[in-house]
């Protein structure tokens, strides 16, 4: 989500990068990023975008494409239904929605629901 006077960078549908992604403000990825993320925002992995690599860090993570990564944010990790996740991940707070494919493991700071203990 962006935040009021906040900046965002947008990776285009038709750009791939290999390498390392760090930066400050919201990070909004169409194309690939075939590398480690790390940024001092939100960021969104939009549907047909794609990251690819050990790490991906950030305030809040939003996934609608494809992430092969451990994924770790100090507050909410987002993921719509056709988004593919495959690593670990770690969050004050997590939503899966139905129709998502997710192999991972769930290191969350949360309480169940009683019908889920």
């Amino acid at each position: 989500m962006a935040k009021r006077g906040a900046s965002e960078s947008v990776l285009g549908a038709s750009s791939t990068v290999r390498g390392r992604v760090t930066g400050e403000g919201d990070l909004r990825i169409l194309g690939t990023v075939e590398g480690d993320v790390s940024v001092r925002g939100d960021v969104t992995i939009a549907e047909g975008g794609a990251v690819r690599g050990d790490s991906l860090e950030a305030e809040s993570v939003t996934i609608e494409g494809e992430v092969s990564a451990d994924v770790s944010a100090e507050g909410a990790v987002i993921v719509h239904g056709g988004a593919t996740v495959r690593g670990k991940l770690r969050a004050k707070a997590l939503r899966i929605d139905e129709g998502a494919s997710v192999s991972a493991d769930l290191d969350c700071d949360f309480e169940l629901p009683e019908e889920l203990r």
